[in-house]
């Protein structure tokens, strides 16, 4: 195997991880930072296990000129994104590969991260191959007797499925950021709301175009792990169910497998679903070429059916629990090794039959906010941060455990993933309660009031989890 040395375009805790991977397989690493991350250990470990000429200083995160120039700098053969950032920007992919000094993306092809980066795109593969998508267009739709008859489907098909109160979504397919978007809960009211949304988005983005979708309550979003490499050989890795978020529907507690039918009653086939969408996940990816880590992302509704959402083409802040569950050769997975490898152009070295899946896995993430606050950051000085090591327990950090560190604004507020094993559900619901117990956390801000974490919601959120 060819050694390389790979710019880590990131930091906090997936930098620590992507560079003690690194380590393992024999790579040289270069890591970045900006001011306001001196504190951070990904700062520390890097100057630790590398050296003072593996640590650059930078402006921003998001300056890909400042990138490449470390890259040309330090000489870096590789380039790996982490999450976030440019992780999926396949403009950004592009330039790596295509450049005159030439790099490796460690990542799937620019191409397919265009491709699946457009939702509408994603969703006419989909149906292309049978694989069930939200109900709605997978078309910007003008024609207004055409949208009206979508329209009229939708509440049909939602009233054929026992839907009390029928919603669709219309949404200017121009829009992003939640602009141009409303609820209609029937089809009178969804000639005025058609009207309205096609005539803002005329004035706001040049062009009328809407997309009309089914509003699913109620679901559950699960994941499934996807591992692929260049010569056509696709696996998964399970199955996550991150329904435990945020009021603005970020993830504060993922679990995999994705559904419990051993302990927990489902008004459906639990078993059937993970299994469903395991397979339609597999056949995408197949059908497009699929050439990395990446996650197909679903929601299941109340009766069982599975609706794909959209397809993450990068590795995910919870590959970790995951890997935790996942056995090759009796051993742990290390999901990001094995991304590594496979962005370097090896071949995976193994078969589906080759993972064997043991226990259940539960990761908590654990921020500085304020859940009764709505889920509002919080800011300010960190003076203890600790918790007990044990064999069950893989924490994931960029605070440092020795010294205090001030949160820096500029970011979010996430501080550390602590991943539990169990050998089922209660034993994992067991220790995540002990590791939370026993985990301290405080600090100050600079008025002097205490922190404030999400460790209680975290808590009350564990005895409820997989239930659906």
């Amino acid at each position: 195997m060819k050694k390389h040395k790979i710019l880590i375009a990131n930091r906090g805790e997936i930098a620590i991880r992507i560079l003690n991977a690194c380590r393992k397989l024999g790579h040289e690493f270069v890591c970045v930072y900006t001011k306001e991350d001196a504190q951070s250990e990904h700062c520390t470990e890097a100057l630790k296990q590398g050296g003072p000429n593996t640590l650059y200083r930078i402006s921003s995160y998001q300056d890909p000129n400042e990138i490449f120039a470390v890259a040309d700098d330090s000489e870096a053969t590789a380039i790996h994104p982490g999450y976030g950032f440019f992780a999926e920007d396949f403009r950004f992919a592009r330039r790596v590969v295509q450049r005159t000094r030439k790099l490796k993306f460690i990542g799937p092809s620019w191409k397919i991260i265009q491709d699946l980066g457009d939702k509408i795109n994603t969703k006419r593969v989909a149906r292309r191959l049978n694989v069930p998508t939200i109900p709605g267009s997978d078309r910007p739709i003008v024609d207004d007797l055409e949208a009206e008859e979508l329209a009229r489907s939708l509440f049909n098909f939602q009233n054929e499925q026992g839907v009390e109160q029928p919603v669709i979504l219309v949404k200017a397919s121009a829009g992003g950021g939640g602009m141009g978007i409303e609820e209609v809960h029937d089809l009178d009211r969804f000639r005025t709301v058609l009207r309205g949304i096609k005539n803002y988005a005329r004035r706001q983005f040049r062009d009328e175009g809407v997309l009309i979708e089914q509003r699913i309550f109620d679901f559950n979003h699960l994941e499934v792990q996807i591992l692929a490499d260049s010569h056509g050989k696709v696996v998964h890795f399970g199955t996550r169910n991150c329904t435990v978020q945020s009021i603005g529907r970020q993830k504060r507690i993922e679990v995999a497998p994705g559904f419990y039918p051993q302990s927990i009653s489902y008004a459906f086939d639990a078993d059937k679903v993970l299994n469903d969408i395991i397979d339609y996940s597999l056949r995408m990816a197949r059908e497009v070429g699929y050439n990395s880590i990446g996650t197909w992302e679903w929601i299941v509704s109340p009766m069982g059916n599975p609706f794909l959402m959209e397809v993450n083409t990068r590795i995910q802040v919870e590959n970790g629990v995951s890997a935790i569950i996942s056995r090759i050769g009796g051993q742990e997975v290390d999901l990001i090794q094995e991304q590594i490898r496979l962005g370097l152009d090896e071949r995976m070295h193994f078969e589906q039959k080759d993972i064997r899946f043991e226990g259940l896995g539960i990761e908590y993430r654990i921020l500085a906010e304020d859940p009764e606050n709505a889920f509002t950051p919080w800011v300010g000085r960190i003076e203890n941060f600790s918790w007990p090591d044990f064999p069950w327990l893989r924490m994931h950090t960029h605070i440092p455990r020795e010294r205090a560190y001030d949160i820096p604004t500029e970011f979010d507020p996430n501080l550390a993933l602590g991943i539990v094993w169990g050998q089922d559900l209660e034993q994992a619901r067991d220790r995540g309660i002990r590791f939370l117990n026993q985990l301290v956390l405080e600090g100050r801000n600079y008025m002097g009031e205490p922190l404030k974490s999400n460790i209680q919601f975290l808590k009350e959120n564990t005895r409820k989890l997989l239930v659906f």
